[in-house]
């Protein structure tokens, strides 16, 4: 009996926060979404997994989209701080913290003026396109004194 051909195993060095062979990507490509100094790196990616692994970083006073989807996340901060909307709820972030988004929950990481923010994110391989928020669901997040000083990029008080 024969085996199938397995792939290789891969070991990829690290450094800096960049993996050798693994192309360091823009954070997407959507006109729509409000993003600013943010890149990826796809680490774990194969049609036999269910999930994949990906690395962010975002330069000092860098921040994500603000989106939701209907996939949860697995976020693990790897370097730096700053804070995170998850839902309506404003938090601090800083190394070694775990964060979860569930499913069809606002989220957005913004990065420390002073320290670039990195963090591993694990998501399903079959995942639905981010959703932005429409004016109606923004006006309801930003009557939230907390919440509207976070998208403001106003550091949280308190």
């Amino acid at each position: 009996m024969t085996m199938p051909d397995r792939e290789q195993a891969t070991h990829r060095k690290a450094q800096g926060y960049r993996w050798e062979g693994v192309e360091e990507r823009p954070y997407k490509d959507d006109a729509r979404a409000l993003f600013k100094s943010i890149t990826r790196q796809v680490l774990f990616s194969h049609p036999d997994m269910h999930g994949e692994l990906r690395y962010f970083e975002l330069a000092p006073g860098g921040f994500s989209t603000l989106e939701r989807h209907e996939h949860m996340h697995a976020v693990l901060i790897l370097r730096g701080g700053g804070h995170c909307l998850v839902g309506e709820q404003v938090k601090r972030i800083d190394q070694p913290d775990l964060i979860t988004v569930p499913a069809v929950t606002w989220h957005q990481f913004r990065a420390t003026a002073a320290e670039p923010l990195g963090f591993l994110c694990m998501v399903n391989a079959a995942r639905d396109r981010p959703q932005l928020p429409s004016p109606d669901e923004l006006a309801r997040l930003t009557s939230d004194v907390k919440v509207a000083a976070f998208l403001n990029g106003e550091p949280p008080r308190g």
